[in-house]
């Protein structure tokens, strides 16, 4: 009977040890902290915030939260500046332009270097090295219009353009860098311009309704629609290359976030965000799945 109690009282002891371990390993987890991970409400921010949550996970002991779909540029920015946020995902271009009000610039280094100068100083906030990518305004036509005129460059578009529809998104047409600044670049004299919604563009595009049209030079659709991406050979178009942009203290708090998140520096090219893009939006794939792929596959995580 002695024997069976002692036995008893080991196994019993063995229990509560292993349970304090189990309670130890998760307070010891836990004492790492939180980051909070947000992104804007369109879809490649939201794959590059998945991304910046699961490299964070993968390589330090840190909690990640996901605001992930927040909302626009000022909602994300002022939700960061405020504590609401620790990081997210931006464009050097957005914030040169939406946040410190700069005319355009076309030089992405002094964007760059202006952009962390002032959010250092003004807002106690950091640009971390970019991704590799620029999500900039591109002028694109079917590859078809392509080969078939040797277009290689928007200059190329100069002696057909009278013979050309342009179609593009209201914004387009509104904005500074936007239509009225690139026909002047380029002296672009079109036959006529519609008016469409963004999604409705790439469809006037393949349908033939327009000739030539406005896209981000990292959208899904360029694949889906088979077009083109003219070179600005002029440099109108504005740099907006991307990066995590991250509160100060919370570097400070965490020294081991800032060399973590520069594990992405110059991983991401504009071709492999685009066929990202085209995996969640165009194929409907879950953007989770298509990060852990896109980061394993190139020996990250």
């Amino acid at each position: 009977m002695k024997r069976k109690g002692l036995l008893l009282i080991a196994t019993l002891l063995t229990a509560v040890s292993l349970i304090v371990a189990g309670c130890a390993g998760e307070n010891a987890k836990s004492a790492g902290g939180k980051i909070v991970v947000g992104s804007k409400n369109f879809n490649e921010n939201i794959i590059l915030g998945e991304m910046l949550a699961q490299l964070i996970e993968a390589k330090t002991d840190l909690q990640v939260e996901r605001k992930l779909n927040l909302g626009g540029t000022l909602v994300c920015f002022n939700a960061l500046k405020n504590g609401d946020l620790d990081l997210y995902p931006d464009y050097t271009g957005t914030g040169l332009m939406a946040i410190l009000k700069q005319p355009v610039e076309t030089d992405p280094d002094k964007v760059y270097n202006y952009v962390q100068e002032q959010y250092n100083k003004k807002f106690k906030l950091k640009w971390l090295k970019p991704f590799g990518f620029n999500n900039t305004y591109a002028i694109a036509v079917p590859r078809e219009t392509a080969e078939k005129y040797n277009l290689e460059k928007v200059s190329d578009l100069v002696p057909l353009a009278g013979n050309m529809v342009f179609g593009a998104e209201q914004e387009f047409f509104n904005r500074p860098d936007g239509y009225d600044g690139l026909v002047k670049t380029y002296g672009l004299k079109f036959k006529n311009t519609k008016s469409f919604e963004t999604a409705l563009k790439y469809q006037a595009t393949a349908q033939g309704k327009i000739d030539v049209t406005d896209a981000f030079s990292t959208d899904g659709e360029l694949i889906t629609y088979d077009l083109k991406i003219l070179e600005d050979d002029k440099k109108f178009f504005p740099p907006y290359f991307c990066t995590a942009v991250v509160r100060m203290d919370t570097l400070e708090k965490y020294p081991e976030l800032e060399d973590t998140l520069n594990m992405l520096a110059g991983q991401i090219s504009d071709e492999e965000m685009q066929q990202l893009n085209y995996q969640v939006a165009e194929k409907g794939r879950d953007a989770k799945e298509v990060v852990r792929e896109f980061l394993e596959n190139k020996g990250i995580i």
